[in-house]
């Protein structure tokens, strides 16, 4: 069993700042890739920023400059740091993360129950 738990949504006014945290945890023998995605109202869910587990950022044209990926591959952590945030940050926020859980060969995509961000003024 592999679990993936989001924290530090919230509300912030425009041009505030946000900062969501995923930690994984259960029978995990490594971690490739990490991401955080996004589902605004009435939309399709979107990729926001990827990480490869080399520490390697990707990030989405409407948030790049503005938001930066990290993570600590020993405390199997994902963090999203969200600044000059703006009115269509507004989303459910998923983490991401494709595991190799532990005795298997075939790594699986995982993902969180979301956290709510609200940037309103």
């Amino acid at each position: 069993q592999v679990q993936l738990v989001e924290s530090g949504g919230g509300s912030v006014q425009p041009g505030g700042s946000l900062r969501l945290s995923c930690t994984a945890s259960g029978s995990i023998g490594d971690i490739r890739n990490m991401a955080w995605y996004r589902r605004a109202p009435g939309k399709q869910r979107e990729l926001v920023a990827t990480i490869t587990n080399t520490g390697l950022p990707n990030y989405a044209q409407s948030v790049t400059g503005r938001f930066t990926i990290s993570r600590d591959n020993a405390k199997r952590t994902v963090d999203l740091e969200m600044n000059k945030m703006d009115l269509a940050d507004t989303a459910v926020y998923y983490c991401y993360a494709l595991i190799l859980r532990t005795g298997t060969t075939t790594p699986i995509p995982s993902w969180g129950q979301g956290t709510q961000v609200i940037v309103s003024s």
